[in-house]
């Protein structure tokens, strides 16, 4: 070992053992609270911050936890205040005051004394034995200090009275939206949920440390807030050694003696971290402790920190970790924890976050409208999480309000302060969706870049303000984005109005584009709520909105269909997330996306938009292991030109691979195939080298249909031999050369030529003009966001079929909509089947579940001695140029001229005049929403 290691390793461990001998001085004030609540504020009048009083609870703690507040009375219906969100079984708004007694230690004479409360809502003031701390506090994100030093005395007891009010403040949020201060996700609760304790400190001390990693020099900048309450200046000895926390090996000691004037001084210190240091990735998240003591006369201070050294940083259009580019894999994170109805503030908690999220291919959260707390930046160094943490703030009215505007400001340096440090805290947006005076978010995000290099910054996720929004502003590092000057960045946009197909990405919509662009909140698909999930809430919400759903289903006799309905409109969703992950990373110029997301969202009427539930738990729709082929490092990209085909046709193709590893594959062996249920149809392997970044045209295939001789679902699977990395696509193919056989089918578009043909006992296919018949605008894509937040939008939830019933033996589906029925879809009406008495759907459209009625699209009875199938979907026009149609229309015909067709009488045939009556106004729900 080399004499220099030896010395420093000497040096770490005086160090240590003298940080052993000095541990904190803390002490704990978790326990045992008297309580009284003050909706009224009479407590200042009377006296209160005197007063000890009879109700106990539990702190840290919710008044929620403590079952204080007004009892909920709501019962389950579907109206708008039980579908808005998760209901609290207990709320209060208002002032609540705490009281206990705490004895001070002997041995912290000539102590200054430092309280801190971790995590309130919204102000903070304190007493002690009846006398008013000077100071108040408001952070929604950072802890509240308070200085006790002229209140508290060693080896005294005292009275310590805290007076909490979780009113508004500031006008930081439309209806309450913004996640730090919201009844959407979590809950506007009173109390304290982290840590509470007093810390002991001399008076001369280090009161703040932030550190700087400076890669390309191999430094650490390091910048020391020192406190000297004594009324001269000192000299004092700083000494400072940093561990990795991994390999625990020591980075060379440093030592260095300063001058600390009287009152608040920084010191800067430049700390060379030695040739052998660790980067940070989400590949490798090395972490170091980094450990600073200092000595002034008979004061002594300790600090630590953990840090990661890397450069999160842009290359024009690119995002880069250490000069490598990175590609986002993102989802939101709205404060969403219904046991607690606030988030964790221990580390276990955010594992699971993290965990599930890593296990589902993200490499990315971001916070929106809201900070999490230091718990969860911990969790997310340790996993290599690269986090976008906002400001607590989603308004229209930015900059009308000074005091609102000051608060951000005050805001934005505690966030400095307090999580700066992290490794993991990467990107910067000054709040969601912001809109009204933009130059006040530009002032304040520059100076914020001014004080901090460590991130990159933009001035809002996304913003609906005129003139803005579509192109980064002058100063953003990085663009948040649903659409640019020149296009739609999200598949939400288009899914819907063009047909399907996989050779689309988004370069024209972002060319020219210098900075990196992240795609806004793609997705929003929902679906279905799980019934099943009810059981779950066992903490401070009542899922009163799920239940509601329960009860309404259990009264028109659906029940039995709830857990279909959320298989059918999950797979569904599962299938557009996909497409719009596999869109942005096929976009060079598109650094990452932002899912709303990979769980549910609770609020805002009902947001089930989640292939997870609001647990992080799998609904069951998609595995982690399926997720991660198209939401990974690396995944293979195959673009093609459209889901079905005929079988004169060829299956034309071009392999691309998106490679955000931290590693090149070499000489890397790719195999392929095509394949139906039973065979495989053509397959093959190449070998090529796949670079880090996008790699285009890695294997083009064409590959003949001509064996495909009955209407078929075929696979197309992609595999990098010896990797975990694979990815697969289904496509459609019919025979091309079919002719349409009546047989003895009667087609008609006129309900009354079809009473007449069943009268006469014929079978009859009624296919009534689609654009004319009363009912629900057909769509592909399923309702967005919510029916309830969004109540006019058409309201349906995706096709649910069973794939063996003989009238879809000729036509190859799953139980749910996947890209084939996009023609059928668009092309239709939704029929409401609610009045039908007898028959049965052969498909279904889950309705949404703000309303619950029975819809389908094609429906079989018979009346008297006639057979009937109705069909809302297009099944006449331009069937030469619509195969798909064309298909359906030829397993319909097959099934109703074969013994099979034998449907249930349809009781009262007679309301179909009013269900497929004429209806003018096209695109219009025909039920009235809940609003």
């Amino acid at each position: 070992m080399k004499i220099k290691h030896i010395i420093t390793a000497v040096l770490l461990l005086v160090l240590l053992s003298s940080w052993n001998s000095g541990d904190k001085l803390v002490m704990n004030i978790a326990g045992d609270w008297t309580v009284q609540l003050d909706s009224t504020d009479i407590g200042l009048k009377n006296g209160w911050q005197n007063m000890a009083f009879k109700q106990l609870m539990k702190l840290p703690g919710t008044t929620d936890d403590a079952g204080l507040g007004v009892a909920n009375k709501l019962k389950p219906s579907l109206e708008k205040l039980q579908m808005s969100h998760l209901t609290r079984k207990n709320s209060y708004l208002g002032a609540a005051w705490y009281t206990r007694e705490i004895t001070v230690p002997d041995n912290w004479k000539g102590k200054e004394f430092i309280l801190k409360l971790e995590r309130v809502i919204w102000q903070t003031k304190v007493w002690i034995d009846g006398k008013e701390v000077e100071t108040e506090q408001n952070s929604l994100i950072a802890p509240h200090y308070f200085d006790l030093s002229k209140y508290l005395t060693a080896g005294k007891t005292h009275r310590i009275t805290i007076r909490l009010d979780n009113r508004k403040q500031f006008d930081i949020s439309v209806d309450n939206m913004a996640h730090a201060y919201t009844n959407e996700t979590q809950i506007i609760w009173n109390g304290i949920i982290g840590k509470m304790e007093i810390e002991a400190f001399d008076a001369i001390r280090i009161a703040n440390l932030q550190v700087k990693p400076d890669v390309s020099a191999g430094k650490a900048k390091l910048e020391f807030r020192l406190n000297n309450n004594t009324t001269k200046s000192a000299k004092g000895v700083l000494t400072i050694t940093a561990v990795n926390k991994k390999s625990k090996i020591a980075v060379e000691a440093f030592q260095k003696e300063i001058q600390i004037k009287a009152g608040e001084s920084v010191v800067a210190v430049d700390y060379d971290m030695g040739k052998d240091v660790k980067l940070w990735s989400e590949f490798s998240p090395e972490l170091y402790e980094l450990k600073a003591e200092l000595k002034a006369e008979k004061n002594q201070s300790q600090i630590s920190a953990d840090f990661g050294m890397r450069s999160f940083s842009k290359k024009g259009s690119v995002l880069t970790i250490n000069d490598q580019p990175v590609f986002l894999r993102g989802t939101l994170e709205c404060d969403i924890f219904p046991l607690t109805g606030h988030a964790p503030m221990d580390k276990e908690g955010w594992r699971k976050v993290f965990g599930t999220a890593k296990n589902w291919g993200l490499n990315h959260l971001r916070f929106h409208s809201w900070c999490p707390p230091e718990a969860a930046f911990e969790v997310a160094d340790e996993m290599g999480f690269y986090l976008q943490v906002e400001l607590p703030v989603w308004t229209l009215k930015i900059g009308e309000d000074q005091k609102t505007t000051d608060f951000l400001y005050a805001e934005a340096q505690r966030m400095i302060d307090e999580y700066g440090n992290h490794p993991s805290f990467c990107m910067w947006s000054m709040g969601n969706e912001l809109q009204g005076d933009m130059t006040v978010l530009t002032k304040l995000m520059n100076s914020l870049k001014a004080k901090d290099s460590r991130h990159l910054y933009t001035t809002t996720s996304f913003t609906f303000e005129k003139e803005h929004g579509v192109w980064p502003e002058t100063e953003d590092d990085f663009f948040i984005t649903q659409w640019t000057k020149k296009g739609w960045v999200r598949g939400q946009g288009v899914f819907n109005s063009e047909s399907p197909t996989f050779n689309k990405d988004y370069v024209a919509s972002v060319e020219g584009m210098t900075v990196p662009l992240i795609t806004h909140e793609i997705g929003q698909y929902a679906v279905y709520p799980k019934i099943d999930e009810i059981s779950k809430y066992t903490g401070v919400l009542d899922p009163i909105n799920f239940k509601s759903v329960k009860e309404d289903l259990e009264r028109k006799g659906l029940i039995s269909k709830a857990a279909d309905y959320t298989k059918a409109s999950g797979k569904l969703a599962v299938i557009l997330y996909k497409e719009e992950i596999e869109r942005a990373l096929k976009t060079a110029g598109i650094s990452g996306f932002q899912l709303l997301d990979l769980h549910d969202f609770p609020g805002q009427g009902t947001a089930l938009v989640g292939l997870l539930d609001a647990f992080w738990d799998s609904k069951g729709l998609i595995s982690a292991e399926e997720f991660r082929q198209f939401s990974a490092p690396v995944v293979p990209l195959m673009r093609f030109s459209k889901a079905t085909y005929t079988n004169n046709e060829s299956f034309t193709a071009s392999l691309d691979v998106s490679n955000y590893s931290d590693i090149s594959l070499n000489n890397q062996e790719i195999e392929w195939s095509i394949s139906d249920d039973n065979s495989v149809i053509a397959s093959g392997s190449t070998k090529a080298t796949i670079a880090i970044g996008y790699n285009h045209k890695i294997l083009d295939l064409n590959e003949s249909l001509q064996k495909i001789t009955k209407a078929s679902k075929l696979t197309i699977k992609v595999n990098l031999k010896g990797t975990s990395y694979r990815n697969q696509w289904n496509i459609w193919v019919y025979p091309q050369k079919q002719t349409i056989d009546y047989g003895k089918v009667v087609y008609t578009r006129s309900l009354d030529e079809a009473y007449k043909l069943l009268s006469a006992g014929k079978k009859v296919l009624l296919n009534p003009d689609w654009k004319k018949i009363k009912g629900i605008e057909g769509k592909f894509v399923p309702v967005f966001w919510s029916p309830v937040h969004f109540p006019k939008q058409a309201g349906t939830m995706g096709v649910l079929c069973n794939p063996s019933h003989k009238a879809l033996a000729d036509f190859p589906t799953d139980m749910n909509t996947d890209w084939q029925w996009w023609d059928l879809n668009v092309n239709s009406t939704t029929i409401i089947t609610d009045g039908i008495v007898g028959g049965n759907p052969i498909v279904e459209m889950v309705d949404n579940f703000a309303n619950n009625r029975k819809l389908a699209s094609l429906f079989e009875g018979s009346v008297g001695s006639g057979k009937l199938v109705i069909a809302s979907f297009d099944l006449c026009n331009d069937l030469d140029k619509r195969s798909v149609a064309k298909q359906m229309l030829i397993s319909i015909l097959n099934y109703m001229n074969s013994a099979s067709f034998n449907p249930e009488a349809i009781k009262n045939p007679e309301i179909l005049k009013s269900i497929l009556a004429d209806q003018k106004e096209k695109g219009k729900e025909a039920a009235t929403s809940i609003y």
